[in-house]
């Protein structure tokens, strides 16, 4: 079970640094217009030279641009108008924050909730734990979720 954390936790590190320079370039944000028309027009292709290329009629080539805009756009459809522009179809999901930071977070959540739970109940038979203790055992919880299986922390308990 170690190994199997170990490996995620190395697969985890390795993502991240795929993802750091991504989450850095806010200047890839989609043209207001869409990639494929911007592309299409910086390339002087018409939506009858595009539609051909991508093997339509050159009427579904401005529904396609603007599916891009709404996002209402299949990635088949994508894949096929980079294709047709020679274009790499470049596909991420970049978290706002580093995987760790969102991981500590979340598990400072479950912490908080366990150990509400205890505190409640320690409480109730006057035998409530002081402010130093409770942080340190905030951060022993914390310490031990981040230790274990990521799965843990989005479990709905």
């Amino acid at each position: 079970m170690s190994s199997n954390i170990e490996t995620k936790s190395l697969a985890r590190k390795h993502l991240e640094r795929l993802l750091a320079p991504l989450r850095a370039t806010e200047d890839l944000a989609r043209p207001p217009r869409g990639w494929i028309r911007a592309l299409r027009e910086a390339l002087g292709l018409t939506t009858t030279e595009l539609g051909k290329r991508m093997g339509m009629s050159q009427s579904r080539v401005p529904r396609i641009e603007q599916g891009e805009v709404d996002g209402t756009l299949t990635m088949k459809t994508l894949r096929l108008a980079a294709e047709a522009m020679d274009c790499a179809l470049v596909y991420a999901l970049v978290p706002n924050r580093p995987l760790d930071e969102m991981l500590r977070e979340r598990a400072h959540i479950v912490a908080d909730r366990q150990l509400a739970r205890t505190d409640q109940t320690m409480k109730l038979e006057n035998q409530g734990l002081a402010r130093a203790d409770l942080r340190a055992e905030r951060e022993r919880l914390i310490e031990g979720l981040l230790r274990g299986d990521p799965r843990r922390l989005w479990d709905a308990k």
